[in-house]
């Protein structure tokens, strides 16, 4: 049985280290497209992505000897995950090596955003110096709902245990996972409670759209929204609808429905979000730090080490 593996995307060379150490040859060719990858990757074992590029059926009909894949990250969105297991092939991700970044990044963006640090710092580097007009609101008493109680979810539920808030949490797929960061309760309950909503979901057909005009109409209190889950999960337009209408007082967006330019730009709603003072933007670096590069590769090597036994 062969032992190699094709690596498509950067990647901290502790897992090309271990993985070596388990007797695997890697090939590491993060400068790879899909098509250098279509031309070679039925001559490995394992394969080892980020999110350069989807590993739909094509790929996977393509791939005939490969055992396993491991995503570099926590999402399994941009792999066919019924595909390959109908394949026998071994699905591996990371979400233990970015939650604490993720958790950190969603406190920080809230805590931004709530006390209007951007815009303060901007104006008075303009000369300007507005002390009412930056005035910001405490998290502390606040409910803070979470949809998805994950790594991640839980992440940021943990994070935010210093804060005196009150945290409630739902997730479809679990059930009695209430814990010392946070109470499970109700969709119903997260609508009527949260001051401040966090999602932690991954991209399904069930999870698209999630958060759309008709679900942020049920919300009896105004949020601040945060999303560093994926951007489809949230349809900008209603988030921008909702800050008009008073419904959202501010929305922290690490992911974007359409991301990277130029697509980006040619969106019809993203003049009016880069112009919004009431959004706080980021480029998907959520879970992307100097710490969790390093610890994503070891979470993968690990649990490649437990296939391999």
């Amino acid at each position: 049985m062969k032992k190699n593996i094709l690596i498509v995307d950067d990647l901290h060379p502790i897992f090309i280290e271990r993985a070596e150490a388990l007797g695997y040859q890697c090939n590491y060719q993060p400068q790879f497209t899909l098509d250098d990858t279509l031309k070679v990757i039925a001559e490995y074992d394992g394969l080892v992505i980020r999110s350069k590029f989807q590993v739909d059926k094509n790929v996977l009909d393509i791939a005939t000897n490969l055992r396993f894949i491991c995503r570099g990250g926590a999402g399994m969105d941009n792999i066919d995950e019924a595909y390959a297991l109908q394949k026998n092939i071994t699905l591996i991700n990371a979400p233990e090596g970015n939650m604490d970044a993720v958790g950190e990044h969603a406190v920080g963006m809230l805590l931004n955003l709530m006390n209007n640090i951007n815009r303060a710092d901007a104006e008075v580097r303009a000369g300007l110096w507005k002390r009412e007009a930056n005035r910001g609101y405490e998290l502390k008493g606040r409910t803070v709902g979470i949809i998805g109680y994950g790594f991640m979810g839980k992440s940021f539920a943990r994070k935010l245990s210093g804060f005196g808030v009150d945290v409630i949490a739902y997730d479809k797929y679990k059930t009695g996972f209430s814990d010392k960061y946070a109470r499970e309760v109700s969709m119903e309950e997260i609508v009527r409670q949260s001051e401040i909503l966090s999602l932690h979901v991954p991209l399904t057909t069930e999870t698209k759209y999630l958060f759309n005009d008709e679900f942020l109409f049920h919300f009896r209190k105004p949020i601040f929204l945060i999303n560093t889950s994926r951007g489809k999960v949230v349809k900008t337009q209603a988030v921008l609808n909702g800050i008009k209408e008073g419904k959202i007082l501010g929305a922290c967006l690490d992911v974007l429905e359409v991301e990277k330019f130029p697509a980006l730009g040619e969106q019809q709603w993203f003049a009016e979000l880069r112009q919004n003072g009431k959004v706080l933007l980021t480029p998907h670096v959520a879970g992307w730090t100097f710490e969790s590069y390093r610890k994503i590769s070891e979470v993968m090597a690990e649990k490649l080490q437990a296939l391999s036994q």
